[in-house]
């Protein structure tokens, strides 16, 4: 199976332009250029604005503690 070299750039860039169209470009209509240009700027502030790290897979399970502790005297 082929993988291309810039694999994991790709699955970021998707990951991103996923965010990106929902915020910027899903359910509108643009007369012109500038109409395009201006929804991106707008989209890109409010994306940068709650800009978190990104965080691969998932997130590692709870630690349980124990119910009970037993001690053993000898």
């Amino acid at each position: 199976m082929f993988i291309p070299v810039g694999a994991c750039r790709l699955n970021l860039q998707e990951g991103w332009w996923r965010i990106f169209c929902k915020a910027a470009l899903a359910g509108r209509c643009f007369g012109d250029r500038d109409h395009i240009t201006h929804a991106t700027e707008v989209a890109t502030a409010q994306l940068n604005a709650s800009a978190r790290p990104w965080i691969w897979g998932r997130p590692a399970p709870p630690t349980r503690r124990l119910r009970r502790r037993y001690v053993y005297i000898l």
